[in-house]
């Protein structure tokens, strides 16, 4: 069963960042630049949810249990995307038993964690796709898959272009019953997607998949927007993925 997502565009200018704005890195200072030289959207991912908000952008469910009998527990998970000139604005939000940051720094197991995930292939037409994964803390991972099977990481100076912002704060903390649901906002460049020269415009078709998952936490779960046909947990089946079209 494919599923489809309509990605509303909306204007960047209320994104741009104070002088002092909550930085992806703590030792960072000067805005980001990302690799190719040109100035990121403003980072101040924070503004992601009011922005969401004023213009309409609704929640999608992540409630696929595809692997029900080995992994039942279904914690509720959503999330709501959009796009501007120069990023996606997305804003993930999830109510669970518990919850874990163990990772604090870009490129670690974050998919143990207390984890959202988003999936993008970018053009489906060459097989390739991206799979950028989020604690709840706001810490990321961001992979690239070609058609063939190889893969790559990204650099640190890529993922650190991407703005976050996360209401149980950036500091890691061990396994811990949740006092209520946690939320997470990104800004992420479309630079950010090194492997292509990407800028989505109205008309554009991509496809994707967003999870929520948690490999190690007391309930390990696995869960799904588009549903996935496969015999044990496996996210990076593009096959599956839904169609995302940018209004």
């Amino acid at each position: 069963m494919s599923v489809c997502l309509s990605l509303k565009k909306i204007a960047s200018s209320p994104l741009k960042a104070p002088a002092s704005f909550a930085s992806a890195s703590p030792t960072a200072k000067e805005p980001f630049r990302d690799a190719c030289g040109i100035a990121a959207v403003g980072r101040d991912a924070q503004q992601v949810p009011r922005l969401l908000d004023e213009n309409g952008v609704g929640w999608n469910t992540i409630g696929c249990c595809c692997w029900q009998h080995d992994y039942p527990y279904v914690p509720k998970a959503e999330f709501r995307i959009a796009y501007t000139d120069e990023a996606f604005l997305v804003h993930y939000r999830a109510s669970e038993l518990t919850v874990r940051a163990k990772y604090g720094a870009d490129d670690g197991k974050v998919w143990t964690d207390s984890c959202m995930e988003m999936f993008l292939s970018p053009c489906p037409e060459d097989g390739s796709y991206y799979n950028l994964e989020c604690n709840c803390i706001g810490t990321v991972l961001l992979g690239y898959h070609d058609a063939d099977g190889n893969k790559s990481r990204a650099a640190y100076d890529v993922t650190a272009g991407i703005g976050r912002w996360a209401s149980l704060g950036r500091s890691p903390f061990a396994e811990r019953e949740t006092e209520g649901p946690w939320e997470v906002a990104l800004i992420v460049p479309f630079a950010c997607y090194w492997r292509h020269a990407f800028r989505p415009e109205a008309g554009t078709q991509m496809r994707g998949n967003f999870y929520k998952c948690g490999d190690e936490l007391r309930t390990p779960h696995f869960l799904s927007w588009a549903p996935i046909e496969w015999e044990r947990p496996n996210f990076h089946l593009p096959q599956f993925f839904g169609q995302l079209r940018c209004q």
